[in-house]
């Protein structure tokens, strides 16, 4: 598996930070508007707070964690993992499921080393299933969790906005005398709100639809490599493994017709209804 900067994180980011700040320069605003420290540590204090109460905190630092990966992209090629199988299948065919043990010790991703190391000590195909199966639904539930800490803070921050805003009027309903500072004052004061909400939909509520995103991803990979394991396990054809594990692929392998494969079938079909008669 390989690591890298998502792409399309940074690209979004970017462009919806682009698109408002460049509506409201051509609008005739100015940056210095909406840079309020007080307004962001505002909803950001008031926000992770609340998030905080609401979520258990090992759930809670779990999520952070994982909103810093989702800067992150893993890059994880399916027909990579059917050919290392279909290799591993090959070998055990051959030589007995025993002579993957080095295999599996080496193996690189964690569940596919389990899961070799079940098989190749005797563990029955249905026991491994069943182990496998709950490790993944483990996991799932384990970033479903830290997907709904997200939308808990994406649901918190434009509240807190509003509290912040509420404050800021507070402050300027004190200087009612000046109409010049109250305007200003008042403007101000809506900054926090633009923040709670900008925060929201611009990075937590993103952030949540994306580690879910990448959880089913996950999945499927857990999936196709328990599939293949239990095959090696039950002793498949590699053939018929493979068949099993391309229906996981996105695209399907094209397979390429052999020549004079259309006389075959021609032929074939002529005897099929002579056989019949």
């Amino acid at each position: 598996m390989k690591q890298s900067l998502d792409k399309g994180t940074l690209l979004g980011v970017c462009l919806a930070l682009g698109g408002i700040c460049g509506g409201l320069l051509l609008e005739g605003g100015s940056l210095r508007e909406i840079a309020q420290p007080t307004a962001a540590m505002i909803v950001l204090g008031g926000t992770i707070g609340a998030t905080m109460v609401g979520q258990p905190f090992r759930v809670f630092l779990a999520a952070c964690r994982e909103l810093i990966r989702v800067l992150f992209e893993t890059h994880t090629d399916p027909q990579a993992a059917i050919r290392q199988i279909i290799d591993f299948a090959t070998k055990a065919r051959k030589n007995g499921i025993v002579s993957l043990e080095k295999e599996a010790l080496a193996a690189p991703d964690p569940f596919l080393r389990k899961a070799l190391t079940l098989a190749v000590d005797g563990t029955e195909p249905q026991e491994i299933r069943r182990m496998m199966e709950l490790e993944i639904m483990l996991v799932e539930d384990r970033r479903a969790a830290e997907s709904k800490v997200l939308e808990a803070a994406g649901g918190y921050a434009p509240t807190i906005g509003i509290i912040g805003a509420v404050m800021g009027l507070i402050q300027v309903m004190k200087h009612l005398e000046n109409i010049e500072e109250v305007g200003r004052g008042i403007a101000v004061a809506f900054v926090a709100t633009i923040y709670g909400v900008g925060l929201a939909n611009l990075l937590l509520l993103p952030a949540a639809a994306k580690i879910k995103a990448k959880a089913q991803s996950h999945m499927k990979i857990a999936q196709l490599t328990l599939e293949g394991v239990i095959g090696i396990a039950e002793g498949l054809n590699p053939k018929l493994i493979q068949g099993k594990l391309e229906a996981y692929l996105d695209e399907k392998p094209t397979a390429v017709p052999a020549k004079n494969a259309a006389p075959k079938v021609a032929a074939a079909a002529a005897a099929e209804p002579a056989a019949r008669s």
